[in-house]
């Protein structure tokens, strides 16, 4: 069970983080990154529970009673630090088309939850976020999901060593994902 420091200092790492992506501070976000980052984001499939008998679908394949998100399912971005890296550069060359101009975010985080990991100097962290974004004059979004962390203790602080972004929207209508979660 984790001491209420632990979960503080967890949570002030993530206010951190978000921070620094509402301020477009991404070479200092990319910092906090491990290596070996893995970091990825997919929507919750559409299934009919089991017990539903207001619509029968041709495809009993389509009926579950978990809606949960599963590794396996195709991603909505699916990144290495290496790639994040180059997303970042990108931006830097004032040739990105989808952040010209530039994203305004807000990145809100609640419900932290953080529990031991098998391996020492890590922890598993899972949070619920919404992130608003606007950009230009009328270009507005949110993004409401989940997200499941591994932190991992490096050189004195806390990085992130694997992110999974589950969205709770089925159907985007943003113009693009070319923001950083």
């Amino acid at each position: 069970m984790p001491t209420e420091a632990l979960i503080r200092e967890v949570e002030r790492f993530l206010y951190w983080e978000a921070r620094l992506l509402d301020e477009r501070r991404f070479h200092e976000w990319l910092e906090l990154l491990t290596d070996d980052v893995h970091y990825a984001m997919s929507s919750r499939p559409n299934r009919y529970p089991t017990s539903s008998r207001a619509i029968a679908p041709l495809d009993r394949s389509r009926r579950t009673d978990d809606e949960s998100a599963t590794e396996d399912q195709l991603a909505l971005f699916d990144e290495t630090k290496q790639t994040l890296t180059a997303r970042v550069a990108r931006l830097d060359t004032g040739m990105a088309w989808a952040e010209d101009p530039p994203s305004r975010t807000r990145h809100f985080i609640a419900n932290v939850d953080v529990e031991p990991s098998d391996v020492d100097g890590e922890v598993k962290v899972r949070c619920n976020y919404i992130v608003y974004r606007s950009r230009g004059e009328t270009e507005q979004d949110f993004y409401v999901g989940t997200r499941e962390d591994l932190l991992r203790w490096v050189e004195g602080g806390w990085k992130i060593a694997r992110r999974r972004l589950i969205l709770d929207q089925n159907v985007l209508t943003a113009k693009n994902l070319s923001i950083l979660f």
